[in-house]
């Protein structure tokens, strides 16, 4: 700093010596000329004037600057002031030993600055509220707010950016709800071959998407709309069925070729609108030709009722209770009758579909059993070989297992329908339980009644027949061996009458008789059985059946004896 303070000032010596330089040129100059002190003096006072106005001049020029300076850098300070008020930063801060120019040099350069960064915000948060509004506009919803004439600050930048992110994602979501929404409702529309009715549907499948605001609420109502469509196209779907199912069943009752169904068969690539239509003038056609053909409709109908009051498992009493089925005047509110009486039948077989199948499935192994039960009661049974006995035993208690399942199953089922409908569930007019005894029972009268015949045919006197006398001759002289051993095995009653009658035989011929020897009837009864007396043995255990369904579930608990006789053959190792 010394350094350029004595260049000024020997700067400033040169100015004076050139100025004395100068002043001594005149005086010289004057000396020759010869001009007189006073035109010196007034000279002289020229030159002072002009240099002191040169001077003024330069100090007032000069003082102006530094004025200027000063102002400036009362201005810029006051602005970046501001204006780090305004952009959320620090204050600039003077360093030490700086001059007057390096200040406001400083100053101007950092108010540029900011001033290009305020612009620059201003500028962005010009861009973005644009942006930010229209989605805002599209969505219906509040922008971001920041004050008008404010500066944003980087922070308030960052939430509008993110808040624009997120209406944006929003505005994509939508608009694809809207998409999907539009094209289902197109849609369904077009199935049902009916135009938009009113100006919402309109603006709902209108191909420009900005025409519809994508509110909540209109999303909502598009919502709604799509599901009302949906309820009318299943309405119309569901008359469209009935109506076929109406048709197909007057085609069977009439007996309709199938050749002449085509019109009907062969609909495709039309609204439900139109399908129906064409369905229901057919119905109209079959109708007019049903009310000719009245009688042959409600004898198919009859038929119909029949065997849905067969899957049902109707009593008598309950079919008697439907009185037109009865009747033989074949009238036009007969028919009408029967046809409700169908749809009622029809319903409830549907609704008791399950428990009625498994009925059915109780009743066919409850046949099976019954037959078992009457093979067993068969005393010719045991002259069948093969282990034919056996395997009717094991299927015997495996329908014995089954029926007992099913009818578990069954109890269950039917106490929850009846909790459920409040009203009995009847089979043949009968609780299943009560209608289950009854069969149970059923079997035990019957075998009863098969033991009581069996008991007087026994008891009946037989006609005596003389014993047919053997030839003499070789082949009465020996028997095999095999042969002895299955008539000991069988019976020694009868051999003893052989004898008996071979002797009195004897008697007559003169041959020599052989002694008889005589079993004592306690151990003819241990020790000689016949198939047939285990049959009536067997026969009477299996009559013993329970009478009631508790006892069957009784029975079914127990274990089989393990001394039980299920084949024939066993008797002959005996």
């Amino acid at each position: 700093m010394s350094r350029y303070t004595r260049k000024s000032e020997v700067l400033a010596s040169s100015v004076i010596s050139s100025t004395n330089q100068a002043l001594a040129s005149l005086m010289d100059i004057w000396d020759g000329l010869g001009i007189k002190e006073e035109m010196r003096l007034q000279r002289i006072e020229e030159v002072k004037k002009h240099i002191e106005a040169l001077f003024n001049r330069m100090i007032h020029e000069e003082r102006e600057m530094k004025d200027r300076i000063e102002k400036s850098i009362l201005f810029c300070r006051k602005e970046l002031k501001n204006l780090c008020h305004d952009l959320s930063v620090e204050e600039y801060k003077f360093e030490d030993n700086m001059t007057i120019l390096q200040i406001e040099r400083d100053l101007r350069v950092r108010l540029e600055l900011l001033t290009n960064q305020k612009n620059e915000r201003l500028e962005e948060l010009k861009i973005l509220q644009q942006k930010d509004q229209a989605l805002c506009s599209d969505l219906c919803v509040t922008p971001y707010y920041i004050p008008s004439g404010s500066i944003p600050s980087l922070i308030q930048l960052e939430e509008l950016k993110e808040h624009i992110k997120v209406q944006t994602e929003e505005k994509r979501k939508r608009l694809q709800v809207f998409s999907t929404l539009r094209a289902e409702i197109r849609q369904c529309l077009a199935e049902m071959g009916r135009p938009a009715e009113n100006s919402f549907e309109q603006e709902a499948i209108c191909e420009d998407e900005e025409a519809f605001f994508l509110t909540p609420e209109n999303i909502k109502a598009l919502t709604v709309l799509k599901a009302q469509l949906e309820l009318k196209k299943e309405a119309l779907l569901s008359t469209l069925n009935t109506v076929k199912e109406r048709v197909n069943s007057l085609w069977h009752l009439l007996q309709i070729a199938q050749d002449e169904r085509g019109v009907c068969q062969k609909i495709s690539g039309i609204s439900i609108s139109e399908e129906l239509r064409i369905w229901e003038s057919e119905l109209v056609q079959l109708e007019e030709l049903k009310m000719v053909n009245l009688k042959q409709v409600i004898l198919k109908i009859r038929e119909e009722l029949k065997a849905y009051w067969d899957k049902c498992f109707y009593s008598l009493e309950q079919r008697k209770g439907f009185a037109p089925y009865f009747s033989e005047e074949f009238t036009e509110d007969l028919l009408s009758q029967h046809d409700e009486e169908v749809v009622q039948m029809k319903a409830l077989y549907e609704k008791c579909k399950l428990i009625l199948d498994a009925v059915a499935k109780w009743e066919t192994s409850w046949t099976q059993f019954v037959m078992l039960e009457k093979k067993a009661s068969d005393p010719n049974r045991f002259s069948n070989r093969g282990g034919t006995l056996l395997k009717e035993e094991k299927e015997r208690a495996k329908l014995q297992k089954l029926l007992s399942k099913l009818e578990e199953e069954l109890k269950s089922r039917i106490d929850l329908w009846e909790a459920e409908q409040g009203c009995p569930f009847l089979i043949k007019g009968n609780q299943f339980l009560d209608y289950v005894a009854n069969q149970w029972e059923m079997l035990k009268q019957q075998k009863e009644r098969e033991k009581q015949d069996r008991t007087q045919k026994k008891e009946e006197p037989t006609p005596f027949k003389t014993p047919v006398k053997r030839p003499a001759g070789p082949c009465s002289q020996g028997t095999p061996s095999s042969k002895n051993r299955k008539l000991n095995g069988t019976t020694n009653l009868t051999m003893s009458r052989t004898n008996l009658t071979h002797s009195s035989g004897s008697q007559t011929t003169g041959k020599v008789v052989l002694p008889t020897i005589k079993t004592p009837l306690k151990a003819r009864d241990t020790t000689v059985r016949t198939p047939l007396q285990d049959s009536n043995k067997q026969t009477v255990a299996f009559s013993n059946q329970p009478g009631s369904y508790s006892e069957f579930k009784e029975e079914i608990c127990k274990k089989s004896s393990k001394d039980a006789v299920f084949n024939s053959t066993i008797n002959e190792n005996l």
